[in-house]
Parts: C-alpha cells; sequence; structure tokens
C-alpha cells in the first residue's frame, strides 16, 4: 500500500462515500455469497496473525498433554488453538 498521504479530492470523496447509509449502496453486481462458499473458504496463504511472546504458568500434566497430542504442529500452537476456539465460542454467546 501507498504511504502518500490522500489528496483532498480523495477525502472528499472517501467522506462522501461513508456518509452514505447501507440502503444507498448498489450491490447488484455483485453476487452473494452462498452457504456452501463459506463452508469450503479457507483464511488466505499470506494472513499471519500478529503473535505475542508470554511467559503464563501451565500445569504441567495440561503441558505434557498438548505435547503428547499436537497433531503435526508445536505444542504451543496447539494451546493457542484451543483457546482461539474458546474465545470464538464466548464471542458468540455474547453476540
Amino acid at each position: 500500500m501507498s504511504k502518500k498521504p490522500f489528496s483532498d479530492d480523495q477525502l472528499a470523496e472517501l467522506a462522501e462515500i461513508a456518509a452514505l447509509s447501507d440502503d444507498d449502496i448498489d450491490t447488484s453486481d455483485i453476487p452473494e455469497i452462498t452457504e456452501e462458499q463459506w463452508r469450503l473458504a479457507k483464511r488466505g496463504h499470506l494472513y499471519r496473525p500478529l503473535k505475542k511472546s508470554v511467559t503464563i504458568r501451565l500445569d504441567a500434566d495440561v503441558i505434557e498433554w498438548f505435547k503428547s497430542h499436537a497433531h503435526g504442529s508445536g505444542y504451543q500452537t496447539e494451546i493457542n488453538s484451543v483457546l482461539r476456539q474458546h474465545v470464538a465460542r464466548q464471542e458468540k454467546k455474547r453476540a
């Protein structure tokens, strides 16, 4: 992406677009995504979530379980996956 600042004309156009209500935006040339497409969707191969190094104390038996059950990836990746699934479930409950 360019780091060049927007021109006054570009800023005005963006403000005009931002002011539109959802009903005023013509999406007739954009087909709806089907349930099948969502089901088969995969995150782009260039997606890399920001990782942050932390120190956390976990029970030794929990760590050993993850180490012995990691499926093709490291145990820390498995722990992250489990935590991500938990967060998603909690967010779904709030919605």
